[in-house]
């Protein structure tokens, strides 16, 4: 089976939004290569050193790749494509120079190099992202395994705002929580927080599509079979009940909407961990939690791209 192969040209503001519209648009899979994922590579004693001198990567921008079945209309896929690329200037984003080309990829040949490029990633002190195919032992007997396959997926879950939400998820989860992680999508997330010590988690989507692609990387880790994951657009078809954690790791356009949303499924204590908020949109976010009734209590930064940590605030009891 060939594949059909469309790619955009952009930066890295733009990286998420643009992965969205190719998802939207039908996509089996994305895969992103990011020049900031290499300018803003900071190693440490949780993390594989790289030597970037010998491992292809680009200099300047992003590129965002998304895989379509053969016989997908492709004239009428890449001028939507184009289009809402360039639409991503309304909403602030700069996607220049947002140029979409295509190539066709045989399926045994792309799966073939794709798996020379990911190998095992200690991306917290505890937690350690491993593709499907890979034997990995831990260098840690507290280290936790993520088992992804970021063939035809969403990737490795090492994008700066998932390094940012895995390490919230490893500072407060302390056990036995309620978990709510809105827009799921590979899964990474979700699994991270069981693999922390969380009771329950549901996990949701925008669409069956994105529910199906996530549930494949459940299956693969045994402590997430239990993850309930629905599709819903952010809270509108998630029953409502309280949680004593809630995960967003999305665009600030996506995340401004949504802020608003979470008061009926919170509860004094629930702790807020949101990410996917570029430089610029980040005191914006923390302003609308605070207009929300919701205390600040954490902003992180790995290269140009922020987390937040908030928390309903518990009453003094006198």
């Amino acid at each position: 089976m060939a594949w059909q192969e469309i790619i955009v040209d952009t930066q890295t503001e733009a990286v998420e939004a643009v992965s969205n519209i190719l998802m939207e648009a039908g996509a089996e899979g994305i895969q992103i290569e990011d020049a900031a994922d290499v300018q803003n590579f900071e190693p440490n004693d949780a993390t594989v050193m790289v030597d970037w001198d010998t491992v292809a990567h680009l200099e300047t921008g992003a590129k965002v790749a998304g895989y379509f079945i053969e016989d997908v209309n492709l004239p009428e896929v890449i001028h939507d494509v184009q289009m809402r690329v360039h639409g991503l200037a309304a909403f602030g984003l700069d996607a220049a120079p947002g140029l979409v080309h295509t190539t066709k990829v045989d399926e045994e040949n792309w799966a073939t190099v794709w798996q020379k490029y990911y190998h095992p990633v200690r991306v917290t002190r505890y937690l350690t992202v491993v593709p499907k195919w890979e034997t990995y032992t831990p260098a840690d007997e507290r280290e936790q395994q993520i088992v992804l396959d970021p063939g035809m997926a969403f990737g490795t879950g090492t994008h700066p705002t998932t390094r940012l939400m895995l390490e919230a998820e490893e500072v407060h989860l302390r056990g036995g929580e309620q978990v709510l992680d809105v827009g799921t999508g590979s899964g990474v997330l979700s699994i991270a927080a069981k693999l922390l010590g969380a009771k329950a988690v549901v996990a949701t989507d925008i669409d069956e599509v994105a529910v199906r692609s996530a549930q494949l990387n459940l299956d693969l880790n045994p402590a997430a079979t239990d993850i309930e994951v629905l599709a819903s657009d952010l809270l509108n078809d998630v029953r409502v009940q309280q949680f004593d954690v809630i995960i967003a790791n999305m665009l600030a356009e996506v995340l401004v909407p949504l802020v608003p949303q979470m008061s009926a499924f919170v509860h004094p204590g629930t702790k807020i961990l949101l990410s996917g908020i570029y430089f610029d949109k980040a005191e914006t976010i923390k302003q609308l939690l605070i207009e929300n009734g919701y205390q600040v209590i954490e902003m992180s930064q790995l290269g140009d791209w922020f987390g937040i940590v908030a928390e309903v605030p518990v009453e003094d009891a006198d």
